[in-house]
């Protein structure tokens, strides 16, 4: 093997590190757009862990997402929180180089077109937030839509 091919070889391992890491998703057993959106993340190279909860609310507050940031299911990944329908490049991206004291990334309620909110070819302008242990909230990346 060159030199050339191994360090390739090597940063490509270190890439897929980076992001290729256990999820858990808190979500409802009654929610189906919770589960597309773990499907959305397996697709992208993600392993989900399903945990189901009659009560999201006391899921949130255990975790600290301000009502503002809520959506219907949350999820942990490497001790960072994140709440609702949210694109898995904007996740690997945030997990490549966090935001200085970012507890996670979050997209409130539930837009249409998202990862697991799906309808057609229609989609919502959406913001995706990060947002840190103080409740300050500033947006992440932003996803234009049709409608």
């Amino acid at each position: 093997m060159t030199f050339k091919t191994l360090t390739l070889a090597l940063l490509m391992g270190t890439a897929g590190s980076a992001w290729a890491t256990d999820v858990i998703n808190h979500k409802s057993p009654y929610c189906g757009c919770c589960t597309e959106w773990t499907k959305h993340m397996q697709d992208a190279g993600f392993t989900v862990k399903e945990k189901l909860h009659d009560d999201m609310n006391a899921v949130k507050q255990k975790l600290g997402v301000a009502p503002k940031l809520a959506s219907c299911h949350t999820a942990e990944i490497d001790g960072y929180v994140f709440e609702g329908h949210i694109p898995a490049d904007d996740i690997k991206a945030f997990l490549a180089n966090p935001p200085k004291n970012a507890k996670g990334l979050a997209v409130p309620g539930m837009p249409m077109g998202s990862p697991g909110m799906e309808y057609g070819d229609e989609k919502d302008s959406y913001a995706v937030y990060a947002y840190n242990e103080r409740g300050q909230v500033f947006e992440y990346r932003f996803h234009k839509g049709n409608r």
